[in-house]
């Protein structure tokens, strides 16, 4: 179920990877930890060719604004539980920077966002069901 745009930023918890579907799009993943002193995890989907670049350049540990539709699932476990799963299909990706010891300031390398246009039909290309994740 898609519930609303939603934007955060939080640091990369699992490096991401780059699976295909079955008509062979790339879809790459990956965890993000939102939380600030507890784990709160929320897996970063996209399906855009755009993004591939920098979401391949990301490594656990980086700080990142992630801005798309947020996506809640559920999931039965072996144990007969459910686990309810959230998700980001990310149409923006910006990296954040590190503080500068000199300047004490934040560095947002907006050479880093990539943004998302309107008239790009990558959601008409695959099903939500054929998400390999």
């Amino acid at each position: 179920m898609s519930l609303a745009k939603s934007v955060v930023t939080g640091t990369v918890y699992r490096t991401p990877e780059k699976r295909f579907t079955q008509n062979n799009v790339g879809v790459s993943a990956f965890i993000l930890n939102i939380g600030d002193r507890d784990e709160m995890l929320v897996r970063v989907i996209s399906k855009r060719n755009t993004l591939d670049e920098l979401v391949s350049s990301l490594n656990k540990g980086d700080k990142v604004l992630v801005e798309g539709r947020l996506q809640t699932a559920s999931s039965k476990m072996d144990d007969g539980t459910e686990k309810r799963i959230y998700e980001i299909d990310a149409n923006t990706i910006e990296r954040w920077g590190e503080i500068t010891a000199s300047s004490g300031s934040l560095d947002y390398g907006s050479d880093d966002i990539v943004k998302f246009e309107s008239d790009d039909m990558s959601n008409e290309l695959i099903n939500e069901d054929e998400i390999p994740f």
